[in-house]
């Protein structure tokens, strides 16, 4: 069991010898970092039952994925409902609106770094020295309910804000991350946690145009695709990188239904359309010359997938501080008399 910060004996002493209010730049006024931790999860959703966040399972069914923005009313009546417990009287009601911009601004510097907290990679003591260098960001993220998140429970995430020339807001599909030109777009990862064995939950800092899914580099793969029970290989260059707008090459199988793959046959494929023209398919020869084993390993690596989504999204209105600001009168809509039917089918 969590030790109390100060026992009811301490507290009634420090009110009556020290009962005004600190200024909040003192130590002594500083949220207790249990507090302040406690809160910051909060923000980011963390201990908040799932129901809250997806009421209905056919929000998100299977094999789909839901992107959103997190609406900052939201986790801030969140957070003061969680602060509440600790409001038996007006004097703590006084005491926190007259600091609820001071908490609200330290939870801002504070839930950037929960991931890093959560690593060890930074102590509290570390966030006391930090300043924020703006208003806090809008919070977008995603949910994801798919085999691939039970599948690859290490997949790799990464949200990125292009802006400027088409090349600039679609990148290439062959992209490293760890491009300068490509890693200064990226977006901070606030949280990226399995919330289910295949559901995927990830907030971001800041509204993305471009989110990628990476299969996991736990390690380099040989294999081929499956396309509607036919099996084919990527043409690749001597890098192993796969070729942009060329056929795949057909992969046979030896005889006797035993599904093995007929190698030799496959290096003269591999070999045939590096140098000549086949089924009116150009030749491609960037790829490496069949001369021996490690070409052949080249040519048949099954390196992890990505898969992109991109598009502005989102609808004009919503953006900003993440803050909600109501569009329309609730009241006014709910006397729409299609409204009562829409619901009804909902429930059923």
């Amino acid at each position: 069991m969590k030790q109390p910060w100060i026992q009811s004996k301490a507290a009634l002493h420090e009110r009556l010898v020290a009962h005004r209010q600190v200024d909040a730049p003192s130590r002594e006024a500083q949220m207790p970092p249990y507090m302040e931790s406690f809160l910051s999860h909060l923000r980011l959703l963390i201990g908040v039952p799932f129901d809250y966040l997806v009421p209905d399972a056919r929000l998100l069914p299977i094999e789909s994925i839901r992107f959103f923005y997190v609406d900052r009313s939201w986790t801030d009546r969140l957070v003061d409902g969680a602060i509440a417990v600790g409001k038996v009287g007006s004097r703590e009601q006084a005491h926190h609106q007259a600091r609820a911009s001071y908490v609200v601004r330290q939870l801002d510097i504070t839930e950037r770094h929960v991931r890093d907290l959560q690593r060890r990679r930074l102590v509290f003591d570390d966030l006391a020295k930090l300043e924020l260098p703006g208003p806090a960001d809008v919070v977008t993220g995603f949910l994801m309910r798919s085999r691939a998140v039970s599948g690859w429970p290490q997949m790799d995430v990464r949200a990125y804000r292009f802006a400027g020339t088409v090349s600039e807001t679609n990148p290439p599909r062959n992209f490293d991350p760890d491009d300068p030109a490509i890693k200064n777009k990226q977006l901070e990862t606030l949280r990226l946690e399995r919330l289910a064995p295949g559901v995927l939950l990830a907030l971001f800092q800041g509204v993305p145009n471009f989110v990628m899914c990476e299969e996991p580099h736990h390690g380099i793969q040989f294999g081929v695709n499956n396309n509607d029970g036919q099996l084919t290989a990527l043409r690749r260059d001597a890098a192993g990188v796969a070729l942009e707008h060329t056929a795949p090459i057909p992969i046979p199988l030896r005889q006797g239904g035993l599904r093995v793959l007929a190698v030799s046959e496959i290096r003269r494929r591999m070999e045939a359309a590096r140098t000549t023209v086949v089924n009116g398919v150009p030749a491609s020869p960037q790829m490496p010359v069949q001369d021996g084993a490690g070409n052949f390993a080249i040519a048949m690596l099954d390196r992890p997938w990505r898969q992109r989504f991109q598009g502005q999204g989102g609808q004009p209105g919503y953006h900003g501080t993440g803050r909600y600001v109501a569009n329309f009168k609730l009241a006014a809509r709910t006397l729409d008399p299609a409204v009562p039917v829409l619901l009804k089918e909902f429930g059923t």
